[in-house]
């Protein structure tokens, strides 16, 4: 076999008998992705018996076997970067990692390294199988710069496609804890509205008409009355860009420390600056899904970092 080529058998038993091989073979093979498959099949670098099939749909014999010869995952463009990671969970398909604040997910202009894909190139060297033939983590999901928390990173074809199919169909659990200013009445709700770009700035998301950005709705659970302020919990029904806090902000209650959603009270803006926290007071603390390949019930909590905890501390009464 050349070299950057892997070989992949795959037995094919008789109950698979009258199924189409890309089914079949992404049953067998569970690291790669049954479009992943395909494409390799029409590539004709699926054998079956002593013969090349280029269709996915071609039917299973049962009690066959074949080989894939898989090319070896194309390096990312983005370096790997020794940078310190802490680890919820990891196996061969998927990783969950706590995020700090301050740290940005992807690459983009402005910073081109330094970011959690960066990190994780270098942290699973070796065990990223590709995401469509590129050695890269499958980012499914973002979280702020300036948010803390959990998130899931994919390793193979199979996971990506499994766990971003969970996301389009908002049966991720995803919990949100936040400091925000007042206290909600009622102490627990429910707030539904659009989210798209703000026509005054772009850089910003807004709550826009009917027809208009993304449905979006946000569950809010007072958890403990602050000073002028509250710790609530924001359970996502959906997942928009600043979801918690454009709808947070769109009923009074913006988060502390979000300088773009919110004002802030005078004597907040002064235990801000005591404390020198310089961020939005959001955390993601709980995250639970379908292992997209074992199908276990997975879910994962993450107490408040210490630049949150010291803020409700200071505004306990």
């Amino acid at each position: 076999m050349d070299a950057g080529v892997s070989v992949k058998h795959a037995a094919l038993p008789p109950e698979m008998a009258g199924w189409r091989l890309d089914r079949a073979l992404a049953v067998a093979i569970p690291t790669l992705s049954r479009e992943r498959l395909k494409t390799l099949i029409s590539a004709g670098a699926v054998t079956v018996g002593e013969k090349i099939v280029r269709d996915p749909a071609t039917k299973v014999t049962g009690g066959s076997a074949a080989i894939i010869a898989v090319p070896d995952p194309k390096p990312a463009h983005n370096v790997a970067q020794d940078i310190p990671l802490v680890i919820a969970f990891e196996d061969e398909h998927l990783i969950v990692v706590d995020k700090p604040a301050g740290l940005v997910v992807h690459p983009a202009c402005g910073n081109l390294d330094g970011t959690l894909v960066n990190a994780l190139l270098h942290h699973c060297r070796g065990s990223l199988s590709g995401i469509g033939g590129v050695e890269r983590p499958g980012i499914v999901h973002r979280i702020d710069k300036d948010t803390s928390g959990l998130m899931v990173a994919a390793k193979t074809d199979r996971a990506h496609a499994g766990l971003a199919a969970q996301f389009a169909d908002h049966s991720i659990d995803r919990r949100y804890k936040a400091i925000v200013s007042g206290r909600p009445r009622p102490a627990d709700g429910r707030i539904e509205g659009n989210l798209g770009r703000s026509p005054s700035n772009r850089k910003k998301m807004a709550i826009v008409g009917g027809g208009q950005g993304k449905h979006a709705v946000t569950h809010y659970t007072t958890l403990t009355p602050l000073d002028g302020a509250a710790l609530v919990e924001c359970r996502l029904e959906t997942g928009r860009t600043h979801q918690v806090r454009v709808h947070m902000s769109s009923i009074g209650h913006s988060l502390l420390g979000d300088a773009s959603y919110g004002s802030v009270s005078r004597a907040h803006r002064k235990l801000l600056e005591q404390l020198n926290f310089r961020r939005q007071a959001l955390h993601a603390a709980r995250l639970g899904f379908i292992h997209p390949v074992t199908s276990r019930t997975l879910s994962f909590e993450s107490n408040m970092p210490a630049d949150m905890q010291e803020l409700f501390s200071h505004l306990l009464v």
